[in-house]
């Protein structure tokens, strides 16, 4: 939990299990101002501990017509600040203020309208009495009758109650979603409740962020070692920066190289880390380790189960020389700490081992120090940025803990065939940069398929492997679709990789989206 000391002005998300909080929290952080989600049962005294500005109340699946569905503590309506109650947040409201709802026949999903029928701070500035905007629904009951002291000010066909406001106690409520892009105008919402009812000043900027965790860090760990896992990716990278950037020569990094990388990669991260930050860098090229273990396999989670058993072993190895750390840093972001928490007793986020070490802590003793916890992906860039790393690694798409292992598949892995899907990812990826096509895609890579093709090159046959490409958009991962590219792009594309990529023949672009298909092929 973040030192309730070092923030000055806070927002309290209370979560009633809805499936886009978190797109809550964001618009908040985007409106320049802090905010925490915490389950909705926490402990009253964490909650004041937090000593929010403003507190909103979440969506979530349950019906509050049901007995022993979630409510909020009482402790919400005596702070005598400013609450905004959303979807269930709102029923919930009305339920325990003395309102009613009703289940049944109001469900409502999807695009709606709603129009302005009364005035309301919520909406000064952003939405005129008389007029209709477009928001976004997903319910199934729906408020019937306003507790004392509320007022309609917002309608839609299906919900009489769709936005109340209590203006003296400034408690709003809101049956649609402002925190989804669907619903245009939602974060100037959210932002007036922050800024401007809530009264917070917008001061969380990541300059800010950079210097409170400096100091937390330095807090935490005192004069003692600290090792940390670098996979060369965003959140493990710009964690060892910002925890270097606090203790110095306390961090050790250790790479462990399991040579299924990008090309230039391994260099990158060594030369970076190690020249350019002189940061203390254990590398361990453990590839022919890595390669020996995985010869003969080609089920997709043999060999992640090998690659991660492997980089445990080799991690734990290289750390035992370093000798007396008494922490081990992880890039842990806050999507992972929501879920953790959930009240739903959702268990935590599975964590890939061989990727941010996961597991080690217990087998090696060690306290954690995971100074991203309190960030979203797009806030680690920024703070990647802030501490000057490069926009070439700061930038950079997803990148898989088994590497090229699962871009082979239903395949034996051999140096040949890493040799060659190698080259064309280059081909590929340097393709989409000059065409400035790169920042605007989630993930993009290539694929060596388990085939071969007849070709004709020079006048002469050839029996060569079939290369798959993939280029998705996204904004989570959770769902993707495939990015389109121009017809003569992708052939130009093709033609280089035949041309310069010996052992590939033939090229094909994988227009699947997610779901049905996943982003990785293996």
């Amino acid at each position: 939990m973040t030192d309730p000391s070092l923030q000055a002005e806070n927002i309290l998300i209370l979560d009633f299990g809805s499936q886009v909080t978190q797109l809550i929290a964001r618009r908040i952080r985007e409106a320049g101002v802090y905010c925490e989600v915490m389950p909705f049962n926490t402990d009253p005294a964490r909650l004041t501990a937090f000593a929010p500005k403003g507190i909103i109340l979440s969506g979530g699946p349950a019906s509050v017509t049901l007995e022993h569905t979630p409510r909020a503590p009482e402790w919400v309506y005596q702070q005598n600040v400013p609450i905004l109650g959303i979807c269930y947040g709102e029923q919930t409201i009305c339920a325990q203020l003395g309102g009613k709802v009703e289940g049944g026949l109001h469900r409502e999903f999807g695009r709606a309208e709603i129009t302005v029928t009364g005035a309301c701070s919520l909406f000064d500035g952003v939405w005129q009495i008389g007029q209709s905007y477009p928001v976004w629904m997903s319910h199934g009951d729906r408020v019937t009758a306003l507790p004392p002291g509320f007022q309609v000010v917002a309608t839609s066909e299906n919900a009489p109650f769709a936005a109340i406001a209590n203006e003296e106690r400034r408690i709003y409520a809101v049956q649609f979603h402002p925190e989804v892009m669907h619903t245009p105008d939602g974060a100037h919402l959210l932002r007036r409740f922050v800024r401007d009812i809530a009264g917070c000043h917008g001061a969380w900027t990541m300059a800010g962020f950079r210097e409170m965790m400096i100091e937390r860090i330095r807090a935490q760990v005192g004069t003692e070692k600290v090792i940390c896992g670098l996979s060369g990716g965003v959140d493990s990278s710009v964690a060892a920066v910002l925890i270097h950037a606090a203790i110095g020569d306390q961090l050790t990094c250790v790479f462990v190289d399991h040579g299924l990388l990008r090309t230039g990669e391994a260099e990158q991260v060594v030369t970076l880390f190690r020249d350019h930050y002189n940061i203390p860098l254990v590398h361990r090229d453990a590839s022919a380790l890595f390669l020996g273990e995985l010869a003969g396999k080609t089920d997709p989670e043999v060999k992640r189960k090998t690659i991660g058993k492997l980089f445990i072993d080799v991690f734990e190895e290289e750390a035992r020389k370093v000798g007396g750390a008494a922490f081990l840093a992880q890039g842990t972001l806050y999507p992972d700490v929501i879920e953790s928490v959930s009240f739903t007793g959702g268990p935590s986020v599975t964590i890939k081992s061989h990727h941010n070490v996961g597991g080690l802590p217990e087998r090696m003793n060690l306290k954690l120090v995971e100074p991203l916890r309190d960030l979203f992906k797009d806030e680690v860039r920024v703070l990647g940025r802030e501490l000057g790393l490069p926009d070439s690694l700061v930038g950079r798409h997803p990148f898989p803990g088994p590497g090229l292992a699962i871009r082979l598949p239903g395949s034996e892995i051999t140096r040949d065939k890493l040799d060659i899907l190698r080259a064309a990812d280059a081909v590929y990826l340097d393709e989409i940069r000059k065409a400035g096509f790169y920042d605007q895609i989630w993930q993009a890579f290539a694929v060596l398929l388990p085939v071969r093709t007849v070709g004709v090159m020079g006048d002469a046959r050839t029996y060569d492997y079939a290369c798959a490409l993939r280029a998705v958009t996204s904004t989570d991962g959770m769902t993707a679709d495939y990015f389109p590219f121009p017809h003569d792009f992708l052939g130009r594309v093709a033609t280089r990789i035949i041309n310069e990529v010996p052992g590939i023949n033939r090229v094909s672009y994988d227009i699947t989206s997610k779901p049905p298909g996943t982003i990785e092929w293996e």
